[in-house]
């Protein structure tokens, strides 16, 4: 595998980890897609690195400490396959939408999480031009308490639902994927 290609896909997970604008810029390109977006802040499906600013800033409203490990990769002329672990503590409510709209918020537990994903990036002239992957996301709300149930978290969730905060933390984690989103470096 060319070092640049691997390059390419630890800057990218560097950027969700870090928020790195300038990063950001160098790696992505302005037509990057993210096939994943559907259950993040909308300002996540925003094309380019606008996008990857609005993800990071989603996943690390919920995870402190967010980690991407690579175990492994593999690269074609323009697709790199890797696999890693996902890792942080669960330190800020994670927030799962739908159609753009508040689906789930999970409140704070605590936890640590710790999964394995596969990710397929397109790569096209020294920059990443696409993302999707394949996700343990069961794993990781097991890992949470959310599935299956377990009864204090789906109480907590419930209240938070009740109570508006659930609808207050979308807001807020919306808000902070949007600001993230607007740090793209002019002329990027």
């Amino acid at each position: 595998m060319e070092s640049g290609t691997a390059e390419l896909a630890h800057g990218l997970f560097r950027v969700l980890e870090t928020g790195d604008a300038a990063l950001a810029a160098a790696v992505v390109a302005e037509d990057f897609r993210n096939r994943e977006a559907a259950v993040s802040p909308s300002a996540c499906s925003v094309p380019g690195p606008a996008g990857v600013l609005a993800s990071g800033a989603w996943m690390r409203s919920a995870f402190a400490d967010l980690r991407f490990s690579i175990l492994a990769m593999a690269a074609d002329d323009d697709r790199v396959w890797v696999r890693l672990r996902m890792q942080g503590r669960h330190t800020g409510p994670f927030v799962r939408f739908r159609d753009g709209a508040l689906d789930q918020a999970v409140p704070p537990t605590g936890r640590e999480i710790d999964f394995e994903q596969i990710h397929v990036l397109a790569v096209r002239d020294g920059r990443v031009t696409g993302h999707e992957a394949v996700r343990d996301d069961l794993a990781m709300l097991g890992q949470l308490g959310v599935f299956p149930p377990n009864p204090a978290t789906a109480l907590r969730m419930l209240a938070w639902r009740a109570t508006g905060r659930a609808a207050r933390a979308a807001a807020a984690v919306t808000a902070r994927a949007d600001a993230a989103a607007a740090l793209v470096p002019s002329g990027s």
